[in-house]
Order: C-alpha cells, then sequence, then structure tokens
C-alpha cells in the first residue's frame, strides 16, 4: 500500500522556520522524484519545489531562497526546510511522488504563519 504521510505542520510566527517532513511507503522511493505543493482556500494548487532522483532541486519563485528540499533515501523521506515564513505562506503543504508513470499525493499538513 503506497503512503505519502507528511508531518511538523503546525502554527510559527512571522519571520520564523518550519520543517516538513514526508515519509513514504509501499513503492521504490529512490526511484522517485519527490515535490512539494501548496493550496490555500479557494485556490488551485500550486508548486513549491522538487527535489528529483539525482538531488537537483527547482523551486518556485515565490520561496526561492527561503526554501529548501532534501531527500533522505535511507530513510525514504523528504523534508521541507522553510525560513522567513511570512502570513502568506499559510496554506496546506502536500507532498507529491512521480516516476515511472505513477505519481502519488500525501493528505497534506497545514502550515499557520501568525502572530
Amino acid at each position: 500500500q503506497v503512503q505519502l504521510v507528511e508531518s511538523g505542520g503546525g502554527l510559527v510566527q512571522p519571520g520564523g522556520s518550519l520543517t516538513l517532513s514526508c515519509a513514504a511507503s509501499g513503492f521504490l522511493f529512490n526511484d522517485y522524484a519527490m515535490s512539494w505543493y501548496r493550496q490555500a482556500p479557494g485556490k488551485e494548487r500550486e508548486f513549491v519545489g522538487t527535489i528529483t532522483t539525482t538531488h537537483t532541486t527547482n523551486y518556485a519563485r515565490p520561496v526561492k531562497g527561503r526554501f529548501t528540499i532534501s531527500r533522505d533515501n535511507t530513510e525514504n523521506t523528504a523534508r521541507l526546510e522553510m525560513n522567513n515564513l511570512s502570513p502568506d505562506d499559510t496554506v496546506v503543504y502536500y507532498c507529491f511522488a512521480w516516476g515511472g508513470g505513477q505519481n502519488y499525493w500525501g493528505q497534506g499538513t497545514r502550515v499557520t504563519v501568525s502572530s
């Protein structure tokens, strides 16, 4: 059974940092690129960033320089380190695995940036 389980969301003050994790199981993690998306209420899900199987990363402009994606193939886990957070980053974050014609979504974890 394929599972992507996000964790690490919560409340953080503006300017603060938070790291999200995505624990994968049920598929060959090493063979899949891992991406993060986010979605605000009433808006479309938007791309945040991705890390390929060779650890190449790419980020959306709004988060570039503030967010860092990493992966640990020994733990089957992808992470999204978020720094200098603003209220605009208050959304639900989803991890997404894609490769070999297959793709999977996690259930999402909510991040709230507020003082």
